[in-house]
């Protein structure tokens, strides 16, 4: 006879094992702790299995039915339903170790050593308040764009646009490392790169992406002008200092075995110091020999007693090829510098803008201190110069190329 949900409840544990069966191999296994299984007894390839289908009331008489029937089909099919039942769970495994924030977390475990604790903790915060509720669980091989860009104009919509670009980045460098790991095979939040309005406007024009800087640092090999100006188009991006802090520059105020540059800024009437990376001092060393016997750095091309022309920087950049006016000027290579040491090097804003000379006041009110973060701002400058010579010679793939 088949079962009954009320002969289910009236049936008492005993001494042994019951199975109450309900017809086409399924049963109910009830032990005589009390506990109630549901089992299916089948036979293929002339061996007796069982398959279980669960635990009765949570799975019910109705469900444990129907798990019946679709065995069957199986069965029918010639397809083993235990062995089937088991492939499903090894694919669920599989899914969750290479789930967006499985692979997400050992991407951050990997890097752990090299970052502060607290941008590790900020990182791990923008993940599970923004991107793992939505992405967390799905397979990172099988997310789109789409569904990356949902999660970045939810961000954006509540008026975090500067979150919702580093986010991105964040994404974008999970995906890289799941294409390392050979978690997936592409990253589709490199093409979102633009799909979010910029996080501010710079007055500035300005080379942000990284690809294009690189494509801007090879271009400079290729300048036909004179050799102080193409020490200065190399610089500039390098110090990222104000074009006129640049092309004044006085030799006075370097210290190369230091690898220091010390002067005064004219905008906040404050000394600054700028660290010299290696590459910088490599520069300056070798147009040393050139104009070090005069007062500064890049003497005008007529009259060798005064700086070059605050026009020299953008006619070079336009010999180049680049307009002035929306693509770069030498101004803006300090907006290149400020969202790339940010987004994609990851250092503190307090710390590039210590460096770029801004007035910055601090819980002492002082408005700005040139050795304020000094040690962090060298070692900054270093990495800075390093990545730059990266991306000249292509070796840094980023997620804005």
């Amino acid at each position: 006879m088949p079962l009954t949900d009320a002969a289910i409840r009236n049936t008492k544990p005993t001494d042994k094992a019951q199975k109450l069966f309900d017809g086409g191999g399924l049963f109910l296994l009830v032990t005589p702790a009390g506990r109630r299984y549901w089992r299916l007894k089948y036979r293929i390839a002339g061996k007796e299995k069982l398959l279980a289908l669960g635990v009765y009331p949570d799975v019910s008489l109705a469900a444990a039915r129907k798990k019946r029937d679709e065995a069957r089909e199986k069965l029918a099919a010639g397809v083993d339903p235990g062995e089937a039942k088991k492939a499903d769970k090894r694919a669920v495994r599989i899914a969750a170790a290479n789930s967006f924030e499985a692979v997400a977390l050992a991407w951050m475990d990997e890097r752990r050593p090299y970052v502060e604790q607290a941008q590790y903790d900020k990182t791990l915060a923008r993940f599970q308040n923004d991107a793992f509720p939505w992405l967390g669980k799905r397979p990172i091989s099988e997310i789109e764009a789409p569904e990356i860009l949902d999660v970045l104009k939810r961000v954006d919509g509540r008026g975090a646009r500067f979150t919702a670009h580093r986010l991105r980045g964040e994404i974008s460098r999970v995906f890289r490392y799941g294409i390392k790991e050979g978690f997936c095979k592409s990253d589709p939040a490199r093409d979102l790169v633009g799909a979010i309005p910029p996080a501010q406007t710079e007055h500035f024009a300005s080379i942000t992406e990284p690809a294009k800087v690189g494509e801007m640092l090879r271009a400079f090999d290729g300048f036909a002008g004179t050799f102080p100006v193409l020490c200065a188009l190399k610089l500039a991006p390098m110090l990222f200092v104000r074009p006129g802090e640049l092309r004044q520059a006085e030799w006075s105020e370097f210290d190369l075995d230091k690898g220091e540059w010390r002067y005064h800024v004219s905008k906040t009437k404050t000394e600054h110091l700028v660290p010299l990376a290696a590459q910088a001092v490599a520069i300056l060393r070798e147009l040393h020999a050139l104009t070090g016997a005069g007062r500064y750095v890049f003497p005008g091309a007529r009259d060798r007693n005064r700086p070059m022309s605050e026009a020299t920087i953008n006619a070079a950049l336009r010999r180049l090829g680049y307009d002035t006016r929306t693509e770069i000027t030498g101004h803006g290579f300090r907006a290149m510098a400020r969202t790339i040491l940010h987004e994609e090097l990851e250092h503190k804003p307090e710390v590039i803008e210590h460096q770029l000379a801004h007035a910055v006041p601090d819980n002492l009110g002082s408005a700005y201190n040139r050795t304020k973060f000094i040690r962090a701002r060298r070692s900054m400058m270093q990495e800075w110069a390093d990545y730059l010579g990266r991306l000249k010679d292509g070796s840094e793939v980023d997620a804005t190329d």
